[in-house]
């Protein structure tokens, strides 16, 4: 009895030791795991990617940009939105400080002062004629504007195009005038050159021959004082005419800086981005779409111009080399965003201003139509014809 009971105090030690090893080992992971492919999948099926707290999300595709919210009414929760309800924008100079701008609705030409969380600020009524591709097409601060608050505009009347000079709350004087009016190619466009002179890009009015005559003010870049005069330093200092040739231009960008120039034009074939160079013919294209997008305004730095486009609802951004050719891949980007662009600029701080013409042939939105504010646009895609 004694052997037995020695026995089964062994037998019983051994059960537990082996019961410990045994539990010991279920705390090791598998000796042959199944692949990481076999493990369940937290993404939905379908829909957006999920948002995890502490988390960023994954950047968004350049193809498919993030739409924004939609307004109600005039009400635009878009942080990109300066000013809503407009009439379509023709052109937008900005101020000094980088915070507001000078607003041109093309057909009533209104030129009003906005700014984010502000209510817009009508400064001027500017008769015009918006037939042909025209009203008020181009706006350009005073070279001192800091001191003098004074503005320049493109517009169309009923007899001709013209610049005139503007002070809020006073009638517009004009400075150059005589400018062709036709049925078509009325549309110009302004830019200060920054050493204190104007420059214009004016339509040919229908006509490529005023375009090839240099003695018409018509299809031309031209470069005046604020007077209206041929500006000091012109190649030729008895005309205003420093490049001819162009149909109907529709934005007019460069960085004063370089001495680089670019005007946008709409032919009857295609159309086209031209370098100016001042006293030069203006030769062959920079850059072509024959599928003719609608170029519009544009925008410029040292590295990157960005064109707006009407018909394509897309801006278009290339970067250009110091002998004005371009360089790297072309890229479309923010293409069915917010509609037709017709107006882009540059402002003091780096910032992108873009006005739309959804209420022109678009498929307006009830803010339509915007004026907006935006890092420069990078990623998409697109190729040169």
């Amino acid at each position: 009895m004694a052997v037995s009971f020695r026995m089964r105090r062994l037998l019983l030690g051994m059960a537990a030791v082996l019961g410990t090893l045994l539990a010991g080992c279920a705390q090791f992971p598998d000796e042959h795991p199944r692949p990481w492919g076999d493990q369940p999948s937290l993404e939905p099926q379908a829909g957006p990617q999920p948002s995890f707290e502490n988390e960023s999300p994954p950047p968004e595709s350049s193809a498919a940009p993030q739409q924004p919210k939609p307004p109600v009414g005039c009400e635009d929760p878009d942080p990109a939105v300066v000013a809503t309800c407009l009439d379509p924008v023709g052109a937008i100079a900005v101020l000094p400080d980088g915070q507001g701008a000078l607003v041109g609705e093309r057909s009533t030409g209104r030129v009003l002062r906005v700014q984010r969380g502000v209510k817009p600020v009508e400064l001027a009524q500017i008769p015009v004629d918006p037939s042909g591709g025209g009203g008020l097409t181009g706006l350009a601060l005073s070279p001192t504007y800091n001191e003098d608050e004074l503005f320049y505009a493109y517009v169309t009347t009923s007899d001709d195009n013209q610049v005139v000079r503007v002070a809020a709350g006073d009638r517009p004087k004009p400075v150059l005038t005589g400018i062709p009016k036709g049925s078509t190619g009325n549309g110009g466009a302004m830019l200060d050159d920054g050493q204190g002179s104007l420059l214009i890009a004016t339509g040919n009015a229908g006509s490529p021959a005023n375009a090839a005559n240099p003695q018409s003010l018509a299809g031309k870049v031209l470069r005046i004082d604020g007077f209206g005069k041929p500006a000091a330093g012109n190649p030729d200092p008895k005309t205003p005419v420093v490049a001819a040739g162009l149909t109907e231009p529709g934005g007019l960008c460069g960085t004063p800086g370089l001495g680089m120039y670019w005007v946008t034009d709409r032919t009857g074939a295609q159309d086209a981005l031209y370098r100016v160079q001042l006293g030069k013919p203006l030769g062959s294209p920079a850059w072509t779409w024959v599928e003719r997008p609608g170029v519009a305004g544009c925008a410029a730095d040292p590295s990157t111009v960005v064109v707006a486009l009407r018909d394509a609802a897309a801006l278009y951004t290339l970067h250009p080399a110091p002998d004005g050719s371009f360089t790297g891949q072309p890229t479309k980007v923010m293409e069915n965003t917010y509609g037709r662009f017709s107006a882009a600029t540059l402002g003091p701080n780096g910032l992108i201003w873009l006005g739309t013409a959804n209420k022109d042939g678009g498929r307006p939105v009830p803010s339509d139509d915007r004026v907006l504010r935006i890092q420069p646009p990078s990623g998409g895609s697109a190729g040169k014809d």
